[in-house]
């Protein structure tokens, strides 16, 4: 859920469009891809309210104020920043969004150099991120590590109990011709990983929460990788038409049931621990930020956050609607 703390020389990047948010809903789910050949990831749009520069890439000088709110590109990152934004709000505070902006090794450079001041992060992965090497035995232990290798301008706000693994799913073909059930671990996938194609997003390939990690510690080497998308739409449709056999998939995705896809239990820990957690530039964020977001971290939990993530991803509603629905319900506006 990296090695690159932001954009380096230019490569080609892979990113989902965003627009504006009267149609971003659609942008979302439809997700279209577009290779971009550029560093700059061109395309990262803000919502309605948003003031400065649609370049993620570029710090906004006149954001003045703003408390800018960014996302990964995947729908609960979006649905979280929805969430933390809708809460700034009603504090009085002045937000606007950068969504679906990409992945961690580029949003990470963005909230480090202030472009944007707040996103929904998850600890464990981004620990891992931080440091590889890195051992955390409990929630408390995985935040504490990740505040001594933080960039000294961030903040890690407290964690919810809402956790989203990362995890190798498999289709229903796939656990039926390999009798796999509900209590197989990814260890019991060595001998038939040499015949399955596993997907998910590019960054699945390199990351030790990834390919590297499930051969270090499974010994799984898969047939080939396809480089799909972040437990999205992509990679839920490859699984389900078996255009691949396995995939990155994450714990809260509705899909998983809906699909009949059997998760692969993880007893060695390899995706760890995986609180929801605000990150934050420190300078950015008022006091009265801090409080709303931690309010919001009391409140949501794992059966919260696949209850939301079912409303928008199964019932096509509008993640800034189920937002304010879920925060007015809880008292949070």
């Amino acid at each position: 859920m990296g090695t690159l703390p932001a954009p380096p020389t230019p490569q080609v990047w892979m990113t989902n469009v965003t627009i504006a948010r009267s149609t971003r809903k659609s942008a979302t789910y439809a997700v279209s891809l577009l290779v971009v050949a550029t560093a700059a990831l061109a395309g990262c749009g803000s919502s309605d309210d948003s003031s400065g520069s649609s370049d993620p890439l570029q710090e906004d000088a006149s954001k003045g104020g703003t408390v800018v709110v960014g996302s990964n590109n995947f729908p609960e990152s979006i649905l979280l920043a929805d969430i933390y934004g809708e809460a700034l709000k009603s504090k009085g505070i002045k937000v606007s969004y950068k969504l679906n902006i990409g992945s961690r090794e580029t949003t990470y450079g963005l909230i480090k150099n202030g472009t944007i001041t707040v996103l929904p992060e998850y600890n464990g992965a981004l620990l891992a991120y931080l440091n590889k090497d890195a051992q955390a035995t409990t929630p408390e232990e995985a935040n504490k590590a990740i505040a001594s290798e933080l960039d000294p301008k961030l903040t890690l706000l407290e964690s919810s109990e809402a956790q989203d693994k990362d995890a190798v799913a498999v289709n229903e073909a796939t656990a039926k011709k390999y009798k796999l059930t509900e209590k197989s671990t990814l260890a019991d996938l060595a001998e038939a990983a040499p015949e399955l194609v596993i997907g998910g997003s590019p960054e699945f390939q390199t990351r030790h929460h990834g390919l590297p990690g499930l051969k270090d510690d499974y010994g799984l080497e898969f047939k080939s990788f396809k480089a799909l998308d972040a437990g999205g739409p992509l990679t839920v449709a490859a699984l389900k038409g078996d255009n691949i056999q396995a995939g990155n998939i994450f714990t809260t995705d509705p899909g998983i049931e809906k699909n009949k896809f059997l998760i692969m239990q993880d007893p060695k820990n390899l995706f760890g621990f995986e609180n929801v957690t605000p990150l934050a530039f420190k300078s950015d964020l008022p006091a009265e930020g801090v409080s709303a977001l931690n309010a919001v971290s009391a409140k949501l939990d794992t059966e919260t956050l696949i209850s939301l993530n079912g409303e928008v991803q199964n019932e096509n509603k509008d993640p800034l609607e189920v937002a304010k629905t879920w925060l007015s319900s809880n008292g949070l506006t």
